[in-house]
């Protein structure tokens, strides 16, 4: 490119000089002899443009002028006749100089001639060899320090990765609190970085719940099976009478009861963990499913002496839910209801009538009781694996802590969550609402509960004591 430049800059400084020969003829007299213009040129150019490289020839092949520099190599010149007249470009080497070269014809009052000019092409290639040296050093240098920036900024790039790399992989089983270092860099490994601790995070806090899932069911299932042991090897030890060995065989059927009952649970919770615990939903009426679980429970409040009502609310109220797991749900709340609540105090289990949500009804579900309470520390506890407040006030033994987090898994499944209202000595109040069906709309499907033995006439604000 840079050659290019300079070789348009040559070719137009030798037109420059052609036009400028032009013009010197063209202001002599038209009818001047060759010999008067041959003496005007000399006069003219052999003192500021010998050295230029300049021959010029008429038509008749009389010469007008000729450098001493230009005659040695071309001792002829064509005739303008035979000239391009756009100009002819060439180099060549005189006196060991190298020539940039131009022929062409001209026309001066109807006369014609062939003009040949030149240039030293000396400090054009000083030029050019001097870029060329110079072109080459700043490339070198350039490269070279770009190849040290690249480097450095690759180091300091790859330095941050390397040490998330080799901090990874310290991570196990065994260490999960370790975290990838903190890059202040601000820039997409920062995030990276702050990305997978949030990742280790999660996946240590679930590891722990599946360790302390493990361990506290083994300890929860340990005692039974101790029991178990102890009340067999005690009674084998020696011989026993009739009544004796029917004591032990209906506390190893108590404990069997009691064993039976978690493992159930720990199945459950296991398959739901899994994503197994498939759900099988369709229409259910809630106040006949809410009136059958309701009547199984009566007796049960009644032996404790619990106040128990229940408010069933409209006739049909259908939702889409899973029959056997929601009556899973209502139990669990009512047998926490049954064991914290003291004998001459209520429960009581009621269903609201629709509520419009931003989109669609809202039917609620609550279990009431004015038993113990929950403390405020403890309220958001309660949902945790094996948590147990306090020792239950009836039945025959304690609870295993996992029913509430059964009943809040249920509810999830059916796109709810049970909310707590909780006050120490005053009692507590679980709900969960679920998107009804209005009745207009409802699916012409049976009734999914079974009838309960209640008439109907005092399944409302029934009560037993």
């Amino acid at each position: 490119m840079v050659h290019r430049a300079i070789s348009d800059l040559e070719d137009n400084e030798l037109q420059q000089r052609v036009r400028s020969v032009h013009r010197f003829i063209a202001a002599r007299p038209a009818h001047e002899s060759p010999d008067d213009l041959r003496d005007a040129i000399t006069a003219a150019y052999d003192v500021s443009h010998g050295n230029k490289w300049l021959q010029i020839i008429d038509e008749n092949g009389n010469w007008l002028y000729r450098s001493p520099h230009v005659a040695a190599s071309y001792p002829t010149l064509v005739s303008p006749q035979q000239a391009p007249e756009a100009g002819s470009y060439f180099n060549y080497t005189a006196e060991s100089i190298a020539v940039r070269a131009l022929i062409k014809p001209i026309n001066v009052h109807g006369v014609r001639y062939t003009v040949q000019t030149g240039l030293s092409l000396s400090k054009t290639l000083a030029i050019l060899s001097n870029f060329r040296i110079q072109l080459f050093l700043l490339t070198t240098l350039g490269l070279l320090l770009s190849s040290l920036a690249g480097y450095f900024m690759s180091r300091k790039a790859l330095t941050p990765i390397a040490a998330i790399a080799n901090e990874a992989k310290r991570i196990n089983d065994k260490n999960l609190n370790i975290r990838l270092p903190d890059l202040q860099t601000r820039d997409e490994l920062a995030a990276l970085s702050n990305t997978l601790n949030q990742m280790l995070t999660r996946i240590e806090a679930g590891y722990q719940s599946v360790r302390s899932f493990t361990a506290n069911a083994a300890h929860e299932l340990r005692s039974p099976v101790a029991l178990l042991r102890a009340e067999t090897e005690v009674t084998l030890a020696f011989p026993r009478d009739a009544a004796y060995y029917r004591e032990t065989c209906e506390r190893v059927l108590h404990n069997s009861v009691q064993m039976t009952r978690l493992i159930d649970q720990l199945l459950s919770l296991a398959r739901a963990d899994a994503g197994v615990e498939a759900l099988r939903f369709e229409p259910v009426n809630l106040p006949d499913l809410l009136d059958e679980v309701a009547s199984e429970w009566v007796e049960r409040f009644a032996e404790v002496q619990i106040q128990f009502t229940w408010n069933l609310g409209p006739q049909e109220l259908w939702v889409e839910a899973d029959y056997i797991a929601l009556k899973r749900l209502l139990n669990i709340l009512l047998e926490n209801a049954w064991r914290y609540t003291p004998s001459e105090k209520s429960v009581t289990l009621a269903l609201g009538a629709p509520t419009h949500g931003k989109i669609e009804s809202l039917a609620e579900i609550s279990v009431t009781d004015t038993g113990i309470g929950i403390s405020p520390e403890n309220q958001s506890r309660i949902f945790q694996r094996f948590f147990r407040i306090a020792q239950p006030l009836h039945g025959d033994f304690t609870g295993n802590g996992l029913g509430l987090v059964l009943a809040q898994w249920i509810a999830e499944r059916h796109g709810s969550a049970i909310s707590l209202q909780s006050f120490p000595d005053r009692g507590s109040r679980f709900s969960l609402s679920l998107n009804s069906i209005p009745i207009d709309q409802k699916p012409q499907w049976k009734t999914i509960a079974t009838p309960s033995p209640v008439d109907s006439v005092g399944h409302q604000n029934a009560s037993s004591t």
